[in-house]
């Protein structure tokens, strides 16, 4: 069975950095696209970028400019680089994966707070 492990979640300072990874357990070929998502409390999960195999990206309005999705192959990872981090980005962030057959794997979730 496919695995989605996220990390990098934390604590930070408004204008500060993180960055999240997200680890196939099997092989990132398994995917045709692969994202990130988040969701905070009492608001529905939403999208904040995704990459394809092919290595397109496509980004939320509100982080476009300050978050970069990348992928490497090599290691099955999918990384989210997050600079000038806001308060409003505070949120559970996950990973997600759809494979060529359209089936969807989750993460588990990496908590990300940033404080003003």
């Amino acid at each position: 069975q496919v695995q989605l492990v996220e990390s990098g979640g934390g604590l930070v300072q408004a204008g500060g950095s993180l960055r999240l990874s997200c680890v196939v357990s099997g092989t990132i070929f398994s995917f045709n696209a692969m994202g990130w998502y988040r969701q905070a409390p009492g608001k529905q999960r939403e999208l904040v970028a995704t990459i394809t195999s092919g290595g397109s990206t496509n980004y939320a309005d509100s982080v476009k400019g300050r978050f970069t999705i990348s992928r490497d192959n090599a290691k099955n990872t999918v990384y989210l680089q997050m600079n000038s981090l806001k308060p409003e980005d505070t949120a559970v962030y996950y990973c997600n994966g759809v494979t060529w057959s359209k089936r969807e794997f989750w993460g588990q979730g990496t908590q990300v707070t940033v404080s003003s």
